[in-house]
């Protein structure tokens, strides 16, 4: 019997006591290709040497201070990013689900202090994900995520993705903000907002005097290909909530701001945490930055995904009475099955391959953005031979 309480739907029993990598190892010495990396967390996989070492040395440092002192690393943190992506302020949390809700209070907090207090609505994609809070839920309108939970938070209004004309409709004189996932909707089935749709949200929040609001949790940190996927687009949000990767397995989240819109959040007291910040999340954050912003490590992730995608595409054609359709960006994959992907998935991982489930009967493939492409061969070769003994 276990005592945790059982919310997740938990798919691998085997116990993990060793990893490396892209690797997995159980406590019988089994070794699994992982595709999942936490859902996109372990950004550099699993115990890279260099994050190792930097814990190591912070562990005989402060752990935790409260954020009424002054933090270094913190600081070093916050100019390094600001600089990086072109904002001017950044907001720490510990997790995505935070960062989107400080992002929601920010953006309803922007028009209160212009004295425009009827505009507190936030337009979303019905049946995104923006994380398990009671707001994060209310923004998503999952009809799995909400069930029960009413009454849900007022304040968001939804339109159906890829619905242009429901979306304009949705527009009120109380709207404040248009916030969506960046680029990609990872847990409603990978599925790609166009480049040009994501301009179209920035000239229609321009035009209509609104916050784009951006979600960048799943992929962000160059796990497109790009630091936040919303530069294939060429636009730039008024604020853009992260997470996942930030630490690479350590819980990090943040939110960036424009000057515009943090001077409406820079008041003593407005938000808090006790956690975000401290010295050993900010001591990984800064490592992690350190080997993602070298110069050939944004082209080397668009090379290697583009090697994936390719290979991905043959399988697909091979076998379409099993695969509908390859989706995503970068190393931000979905694999769109014909039927509910569960006995696939259990295949997979009979071979020794990891992956998650999205909806949209879609598996989601999701490897550490130092996947090399011997290892994504590996990966290949077991989806071949699983779809060969599939349906026989």
């Amino acid at each position: 019997m276990s005592f945790v309480l059982g919310t997740y739907a938990r798919s691998v029993k085997e116990d993990f006591v060793k990893g490396k990598g892209c690797y997995l190892y159980t406590d019988k010495g089994e070794k699994y290709l992982d595709f999942v990396q936490g859902i996109a967390v372990n950004a550099l996989g699993h115990c890279h040497d260099y994050l190792v070492k930097t814990i190591k040395e912070q562990a005989d440092k402060p752990w935790h201070l409260s954020n009424l002192f002054l933090i270094k690393e913190q600081e070093r943190f916050a100019k390094r990013l600001c600089e990086y992506t072109k904002f001017d302020y950044l907001g720490l949390q510990n997790s995505g689900a935070e960062a989107v809700e400080l992002l929601i209070k920010t953006a309803r907090k922007y028009f209160h202090s212009k004295g425009k207090t009827e505009k507190n609505r936030i337009l979303c994609i019905n049946s995104s994900f923006h994380g398990r809070t009671i707001a994060t839920i209310s923004a998503g309108n999952n009809p799995k995520h909400i069930h029960g939970f009413s009454p849900l938070l007022e304040g968001f209004d939804h339109f159906e993705f890829g619905n242009h004309e429901q979306l304009k409709k949705a527009i009120s004189d109380k709207t404040c903000a248009i916030m969506v996932e960046d680029t990609v909707l990872g847990e409603a089935g990978v599925k790609k907002i166009p480049t040009h749709c994501i301009k179209g949200l920035r000239d229609l929040c321009d035009e209509k005097n609104l916050l784009l609001c951006l979600d960048s949790v799943q992929s962000g940190w160059m796990r497109t290909g790009k630091f936040f996927a919303y530069e294939y687009a060429g636009i730039k949000p008024d604020l853009v909530a992260f997470a996942k990767a930030v630490g690479s397995g350590y819980p990090i989240g943040g939110c960036l701001f424009t000057n515009e819109v943090a001077s409406t959040m820079a008041i003593k007291g407005s938000h808090g945490s006790t956690f975000a910040g401290n010295p050993m999340a900010m001591a990984l954050a800064n490592a992690v930055l350190d080997i993602i912003l070298e110069e050939s490590f944004s082209k080397k992730v668009q090379d290697v995904s583009k090697y994936f995608h390719e290979k991905l595409n043959n399988i697909q054609s091979k076998f379409s009475n099993i695969i509908k359709e390859i989706r995503g960006l970068g190393l931000l994959v979905g694999m769109q099955l014909t039927e509910d992907p569960s006995k696939f998935m259990n295949k997979l991982l009979e071979n020794k391959l990891i992956t998650v489930k999205a909806a949209d009967n879609v598996l989601r493939l999701l490897p550490p953005l130092i996947v090399t492409k011997e290892e994504i061969d590996e990966a290949i070769q077991i989806l071949e031979k699983t779809c060969k003994e599939y349906k026989n």
